[in-house]
């Protein structure tokens, strides 16, 4: 029998500010590939076609008002914003622990301070834009993605190294 590993705590800090114990919620990014359908002559079918990264958003929940959040709305440069997810992934059968870390860069294009209410919570929701993304699992680095600089590594494997050569790179 095998259990699978499942989130028991997280952090989320912001430009390097521990928001330890104030962030209700994050909503992990997903990784999505823009694709077109292609049916060609003497084709039996429909493939999709790979056109590159979709856009990449993070989406997350304060429990209350922290200042440092609006330093990342609006930068000019578009990674002026860093976010890092950590959380420990368990498995009950085992007891194995893993660290998963998610790293990305961008802007805050959305910060919804929702109603104010006296005596109600006052829960602040942003949306990050990413233009960096970075995925790792107990160290390892799963997946990453700079979409301006053109890089796109998974496990290792470097998926744009001959589209970069054909274009001078």
């Amino acid at each position: 029998m095998a259990l699978p590993k499942k989130l028991k705590n997280f952090n989320l800090f912001g430009d390097g500010n521990n928001w330890q114990g104030q962030i209700a919620e994050v909503v992990l990014p997903t990784l999505s590939r823009k694709v077109e359908e292609w049916s060609g002559g003497g084709m039996d079918g429909t493939v999709e076609i790979d056109l590159g990264q979709e856009k990449i958003e993070m989406e997350w929940t304060a429990g209350g008002l922290i200042a440092e959040i609006f330093d990342g709305y609006g930068p000019v440069d578009l990674d002026g914003a860093m976010l890092r997810f950590a959380g420990a992934y368990v498995r009950d059968d085992t007891d194995e622990t893993v660290a998963v870390e998610l790293v990305v860069r961008g802007r805050h294009r959305e910060i919804e301070m929702g109603t104010a209410k006296n005596g109600e919570d006052n829960e602040i929701k942003v949306v990050t834009s990413c233009s960096y993304y970075k995925l790792s699992i107990d160290g390892d680095t799963i997946v990453e993605i700079d979409v301006p600089g053109y890089v796109f590594n998974v496990r290792g494997e470097d998926m744009l190294a001959a589209k970069r050569q054909a274009l001078g790179l």
